[in-house]
């Protein structure tokens, strides 16, 4: 039997027994960021509420999910892993339920946001208590079955949230956390280990800032498109929101400097290259991920005519892969350098969304989206683990929470700023494709028809994604013939416009995903040196940052 980290006693039991509820938390939180996608018209029709509205279902719980997880990775450095954990399991099933009898969107929007804050709370624990339980040898097998469950859940929120929306009810992608939540808090409880703490002053300031400083950015990227990148009210713009985020986060970095070991964040910590690159390849991954799903899951509805749950069948295959591969890149990485696997894993990664952005064309068999969609599910399976691993191997006690909450927001940051990259990307590729679409299509049209039909097209298209499928009024009279194939035409430009705009959108991620295959080469391949292992401080028995 394996036996634990030195100095924790899990009372003859494995370490691999706290892995059931860690992983259970972990896998509520991941499928809660996507599940609510696909009731978005059911909740307005429910709700009576405008898409702006309910949009912040989901804008709420991963607003305050992203703000909050420094302090949380810091709590648990403080109070012990455990305690927190416990805690933000208790906050999201409550939640999850207060979701579910929700009686207004207000309310609903509400209760997401308390559910972000459980969410933030449990999830630096997770590599927290991975990190301090599992012997240096064993870790990366460990973050394996963890990293599983991310790729597995990416896909089983749209999936789950369409089978439950279409037979028992909305409430139920809120309700199906219960029975969830109270078997993983009866194994929290019974298989966690209490872990030695680190009393310490905690960094208030460093919170307040933290907290202004990320909600202003987060805020701004994450619902820039929805104001247009304008005027948010009043004086207050888009662009002055994401800048005085900037100054509030800078301050906050001059502050934590000033503070030393007793920072919300210790900035020693980037010190090591592996930490501070394993950050960098973290968002610049989730960059990647949310940058491929919103144009292509756009593209498989709105070109290809498949529905909400059809759509998000086609990415299944990918998914599964991925919880497969994961675990054994994971037992990989404890035999050969993460390094290595994590960039075999962009690499992956960056090959099949290059293959995938060749075949996103309007009459594409879909048999040719599934294929690269499994190269997909592999290079995330190969990437999400290691990384992990790589990103936490190295750190003590006293700041493995730190390291998890750091890593984890960057991740989510990374996601933010890959969705606001991406929307303004495809509306303004959307600009010059439907038009050039439309004038390809007009040539099928009665010379009379074809500069009015561009012009409607153009002007549309200008106005972004929620018009791109525009086109022009016909007038009176025309003849039945003539409007069949103006409607023809119409059809065939948005189809082929749009295609060739989520195309060209995801040649950005592969740039991006190429960017992280480089943070990985540049990494550490063997034992970290003498003078880093004096800045990360490891304590006895544990191994200071192979990979």
């Amino acid at each position: 039997m394996t036996a634990p980290a030195p100095g924790v006693d899990l009372r003859g039991r494995s370490p691999w027994s706290v892995l059931p509820p860690l992983c259970l938390g972990f896998f509520m939180i991941m499928v809660d960021t996507t599940i609510v996608n696909i009731a978005v018209p059911t909740l307005q029709d429910a709700f009576d509420a405008s898409l702006v509205t309910v949009g912040w279902v989901n804008s709420a719980y991963l607003l305050t999910f992203a703000v909050l997880l420094l302090v949380t990775g810091r709590l648990g450095d403080r109070y012990g892993p455990r305690p927190v954990f416990v805690a933000g399991l208790v906050v999201f099933t409550l939640a999850s339920l207060a979701c579910g009898l929700a009686g207004s969107v207000a309310v609903l929007i509400a209760a997401r946001a308390v559910q972000g804050v459980g969410g933030a709370l449990m999830t630096p624990q997770t590599m927290a208590m991975i990190t301090r339980v599992f012997p240096a040898q064993k870790r990366g097998a460990a973050m394996g079955v963890w990293g599983s469950v991310a790729g597995v859940a990416t896909i089983t929120g749209p999936v789950l949230g369409g089978l439950l929306v279409e037979t028992v009810g909305w409430e139920w992608i809120f309700y199906v956390n219960i029975p969830v939540g109270v078997v993983a808090l009866w194994l929290s409880l019974t298989r966690l280990p209490a872990l030695p703490t680190h009393a310490r002053t905690f960094d208030l300031p460093g919170v307040a800032l933290s907290v202004l400083g990320l909600g202003l950015l987060v805020f701004g990227l994450q619902e820039g498109a929805s104001y247009d990148w304008g005027t948010i009210v009043g004086p207050v713009t888009v662009p002055a929101v994401i800048g005085a985020g900037v100054l509030v986060s800078g301050a906050f970095l001059l502050w934590q400097r000033h503070r030393g070991d007793d920072a919300l964040l210790p900035l020693r910590l980037f010190v090591h290259r592996n930490f501070a690159l394993a950050n960098a390849a973290g968002a610049a991954v989730t960059f990647a991920m949310t940058g491929i799903f919103f144009p292509f899951t756009l593209y498989l509805q709105q070109v290809l005519g498949l529905s909400p749950l059809h759509a998000a069948l086609v990415g299944l295959p990918g998914s599964l892969i991925s919880g497969v591969v994961a675990p054994f890149a994971g037992r990989l990485s404890d035999r050969v350098a993460g390094k290595w696997v994590v960039a075999a894993g962009f690499s992956t990664l960056a090959v099949s969304i290059g293959v995938l952005a060749t075949q996103i064309q309007p009459d594409v068999a879909l048999w040719r989206l599934v294929v690269p969609m499994l190269g997909f599910g592999i290079g995330t399976g190969l990437v999400f683990s290691p990384l992990g691993n790589l990103a936490t191997t190295g750190l003590d006690h006293r700041t493995a929470g730190a390291g998890a909450g750091a890593f984890n927001t960057n991740r989510q940051v990374g996601g933010v700023i890959g969705s606001a990259v991406v929307v303004a990307v495809l509306t303004s590729r959307l600009a010059v494709t439907m038009p050039a679409a439309a004038q390809d299509a007009a040539t099928a049209l009665p010379e009379a028809f074809r500069g009015p039909f561009v012009d409607g097209f153009r002007q549309a298209a200008a106005q972004g994604l929620g018009a791109a499928g525009g086109g022009f009024d016909l007038p009176a009279g025309v003849p039945a013939d003539v409007a069949e194939q103006v409607r023809a035409a119409a059809r065939s430009a948005v189809e082929a416009g749009f295609a060739t705009a989520a195309a060209q959108t995801l040649a950005v991620t592969v740039a991006v995903l190429v960017l992280g295959a480089v943070c990985a080469f540049a990494m550490r391949g063997a034992d970290v040196p003498r003078a880093s292992r004096a800045v990360v401080e490891t304590v006895p028995g544990h191994a200071s940052g192979r990979g």
